[in-house]
């Protein structure tokens, strides 16, 4: 039997691309890792990938900024909502006043007995930092955020259905859920992978909002990644799961720096299974100390280069 080993990132359609480096870098203090394009069709769109300080595939968030082209999502049910991050508890007080100090509203939560803050990006995706203080991955301190209050990485994914049922039941299925699983209210809490941090599915019944947009469009959720560990193991759950009927499931796809196969949940939500392979990682192109200086490109849109960096919007990290 396969399994899941936990989180391995999580990938987001937002707004403008300066309005996003400032957002994760300036705001949140994340470390800036990649500069990319999105690999799939024909227009120039950046990827944008953050993560803590050693870039765990636990910690990885990575955005498309598709205002430019023109094309915006709907939030909504029976789609990926909330991306959740796991910062120290100790260190909430801290994050409270620094958004807030950057005219960003905040909210106090208490949820699973944990303490959190909700707050927005800029282009409305909803964010929650999880008080953890048990979370061993480090932080990426600086842009005025101190190594003790440095992001660890993902908690999880929130995401909103209209049938909780079908979730928990592909969770149990497919992905082997093993890990805990609680109950609040309407929200179920399902711990996926043997990871102590950063595996959590939050299953929120959303019977209320109409239907979220499931394509690319800024201010919506993409898709949430797994850590599957090997390309062997990626292709036996893969056909695992095409053998259970979920058959709305993607051939694997390179991604340069891990291999992916995509599969729609009953609930809409869209998961990945991913593996950084032995020619990718985030330092197959760049040294550990330089990841993110330089706007990389997979060898087959090379050659479209000098095209490439004039159609897309100028960032500066």
């Amino acid at each position: 039997m396969t399994y899941i080993t936990g989180s391995h990132h999580i990938t987001l359609s937002v707004g403008k691309a300066q309005d996003d480096v400032d957002f994760h870098v300036n705001i949140l203090g994340m470390r800036f890792i990649k500069r990319t394009v999105l690999f799939d069709g024909s227009t120039p769109i950046y990827h944008l990938y953050y993560a803590n300080a050693a870039g765990d595939p636990s910690s990885v968030v990575t955005t498309f900024p598709w205002q430019q082209a023109g094309l915006f999502g709907v939030r909504g049910t029976n789609q990926g909502r909330e991306v959740l991050l796991s910062a120290p508890d100790s260190s909430l007080d801290f994050w409270s006043a620094r958004l807030r100090g950057f005219d960003i509203d905040v909210a106090e939560l208490e949820v699973f007995g944990r303490r959190r803050l909700a707050f927005e990006h800029p282009c409305g995706l909803e964010y929650v930092l999880v008080g953890n203080e048990a979370d061993e991955r480090v932080g990426h301190a600086g842009n005025g955020v101190p190594d003790e209050c440095a992001i660890h990485g993902l908690h999880g994914l929130g995401v909103h259905v209209t049938s909780p049922d079908r979730t928990v039941e592909f969770t149990a299925d497919t992905f082997h859920a093993r890990g805990r699983t609680v109950e609040e209210k309407d929200r179920i809490d399902i711990q996926i992978g043997e990871q102590k941090f950063g595996n959590h599915l939050e299953i929120v019944v959303n019977r209320t909002d109409d239907q979220g947009t499931w394509h690319y469009g800024a201010g919506t959720h993409h898709h949430f990644a797994w850590n599957v560990d090997t390309l062997e193991n990626q292709d036996a759950l893969k056909n695992e799961i095409e053998g259970r009927g979920y058959t709305d499931i993607s051939e694997l796809k390179d991604r340069k720096y891990f291999k992916s196969v995509y599969v729609r949940s009953p609930s809409g939500s869209l998961f990945e299974l991913a593996v950084t392979h032995a020619d990718g990682g985030w330092d197959c192109d760049e040294s550990p100390q330089e990841l993110g200086t330089r706007f990389q490109l997979p060898e087959q849109f090379e050659h479209r280069r000098d095209e490439l960096l004039n159609a897309l919007e100028p960032i500066t990290i």
